[in-house]
């Protein structure tokens, strides 16, 4: 369809919608059209429409919710008039040639949900009045001239999905951009985004809780040096994270949490030298942890928890001495833990728990002294516990669980006195239950079970509070009823029991010494008895002897 619209229309006085979109009409919009009262939708974008739109544009159609004018060619102002239309809901005015300022009258149509203004030649300042606009989704105003901040109204709007004020001239003066848990999508945020490159003086830039469900452009290393913290937590963030985020050397503070981002960190993060503080946790970011990590000097917080790094501890990171936490949790990395990582003095917080580390634990974690929380629970450590752990004396949080440690508790955990929560469950673990423990006056969680600990369970201290889920599966433990052991034997017990050994020992050596003498005199007897007969034997011949030789004499 092409020509200019008739006129004539504005006789059917009793039009509801009015669909003439993605044509080839030209000219100008009758103004009878803007007349019919009954009228609700006016729909003619995508034509080549010129002209100018009436002042009066909103006096005699009250009930219009719909005007879709976008990709035409019209030009002059918005007018101010449609505050008038109080039913709208819908205004598409982009890709059109009008200019001048956004009327701050639109901040009056307070059913709108999708504004757009973009692509034409728009200048002055954002007006903080839109910022009433509170059934808003969708705002686009990329693509003017417009300059200033942009309000910080617009973010208080619950309902604004999308946001587009990419392409414009706005102030380079902006400092902090907070546009976290809104709804904006990654088509206008991350176009957005790209735009406030030219905003030299941004230091802080969060836009976390925002379902961008996108990748990160490798724009983002276009931001000015001055920025220092990038914050996009849970954003639903795909893909790898751009090796061009090495441009942002200014930044100390970068948090891309709960996202989908996969690949490796890309090694040129070594140009970050000002980082303080990396945060990656729970993503799907898989491979080693690279070495050039260790070039952070000014590194005091790496968390990698939750996700897919494999490989072993990088043994460079024992000399970040500015480390203040270290979370490595849900992974799959496997090997010892260097011992190196005992240099790190000042760290607070220590968690490899969920991995699959082996061998014993070094002997230098117990330098660790300023650590307040150290979980090394759900790996393959074996050995004997290290009694150096005992030597952390600001520890609140320790936990050793499910893992194949053997040999006894160390007594030095006595030492531990502000200990608040203690798990040595699911191990091999054997011998008494130290009494030192008992000072342990601050421990609310305790849980040795699942091990082979022997003999009574301490009632001082904590132990006054704990249940039996805390010795569960430890065969050999006795003590207080309320554990669920067999109970220990008493002193009277233990007398008795000692007196009734005796008694036994005594009867058993009488009736040994009797049976010993009873054997001795038959043994005797018998020898007697012998001796006798070899006697009689002796004489019998002599006697034969002396007859011989008298027989002998008389015969001579």
């Amino acid at each position: 369809m092409e020509g200019e619209i008739p006129r004539e229309l504005g006789d059917l006085r009793y039009l509801i919608v009015l669909n003439l979109q993605y044509n080839q009409l030209s000219g100008s919009i009758p103004p009878s059209i803007f007349d019919i009262s009954t009228m609700q939708v006016i729909a003619l974008s995508g034509n080549n429409l010129t002209g100018k739109l009436p002042k009066t544009i909103c006096d005699h159609i009250p009930d219009l919710e719909g005007l879709y004018l976008s990709r035409n060619s019209l030009d002059g102002v918005i007018p101010p008039n449609l505050e008038k239309c109080r039913k709208l809901q819908i205004l598409q005015l982009g890709d059109n040639e009008f200019a001048g300022t956004v009327p701050r009258e639109l901040a009056n149509l307070t059913a709108l949900t999708r504004l757009h203004i973009s692509t034409l030649h728009l200048e002055g300042e954002i007006p903080m009045e839109l910022g009433n606009l509170k059934k808003l989704q969708t705002l686009g105003l990329s693509q003017n001239e417009l300059t200033g901040s942009i309000p910080d109204s617009i973010f208080n709007i619950s309902a604004l999905q999308s946001i587009d004020f990419g392409q414009n001239k706005l102030s380079e003066y902006l400092e902090i951009l907070n546009l976290q848990r809104n709804n904006f999508v990654s088509d206008s945020t991350l176009s957005f985004l790209a735009s406030l490159t030219n905003c030299r003086n941004l230091r802080v830039l969060t836009f976390a809780g925002n379902p961008l469900d996108g990748v990160l452009p490798p724009s983002v290393g276009n931001f000015s040096n001055s920025l220092q913290i990038f914050v996009a937590d849970g954003c639903k963030l795909k893909g790898v994270i751009p090796k061009q985020i090495s441009n942002l050397t200014g930044v100390t503070w970068m948090s891309l949490d709960n996202n989908e981002l996969t690949g490796h960190i890309p090694k040129s993060v070594q140009a970050m030298l000002n980082l303080q503080q990396l945060s990656l946790q729970s993503n799907k970011i898989e491979g080693a942890i690279p070495h050039v990590i260790c070039s952070l000097k000014n590194l005091g917080a790496l968390l990698l928890s939750d996700n897919q790094f494999s490989g072993s501890v990088p043994s460079c990171l024992g000399n970040m001495t500015s480390l203040r936490e270290l979370y490595l949790a849900n992974n799959k990395l496997d090997s010892r833990l260097p011992s190196s990582l005992g240099n790190l003095q000042d760290l607070i917080v220590f968690d490899v728990s969920s991995n699959l580390f082996s061998g014993e634990i070094p002997l230098e974690s117990g330098n660790l002294k300023a650590a307040t929380h150290v979980d090394l629970s759900n790996n393959y450590f074996s050995g004997k516990i290290p009694s150096t752990l005992g030597s952390i004396d600001k520890l609140i949080n320790l936990s050793l669980a499910h893992n194949r440690l053997e040999g006894p508790i160390p007594e030095s955990f006595g030492k531990m006195l502000s200990l608040e929560y203690l798990d040595l469950s699911y191990n091999n673990l054997s011998g008494e239950i130290p009494k030192s423990l008992e000072s342990l006056v601050h421990l609310q969680y305790l849980n040795m079970s699942f091990n082979e600990l022997n003999g009574e369970i301490p009632t001082g201290g904590p132990f006054a509070n704990v249940t039996s889920q805390s010795f569960l599966s430890n065969d050999a433990l006795c003590g207080d009823s309320r554990f669920n052991v067999k109970p220990c034997l008493t002193k009277s017990t233990k007398k008795s029991r000692r007196k009734r050994v005796l008694v036994g020992l005594y009867i058993l050596l009488g009736i040994g010494s009797l049976f010993m003498l009873t054997v001795g005199i038959v043994v005797l007897r018998l020898r007697n008895t012998k001796k006798n007969a070899s006697q009689k034997d002796v004489s019998l011949v002599k006697g034969h002897e002396r007859i011989s030789y008298y027989e002998l004499e008389q015969a001579t």
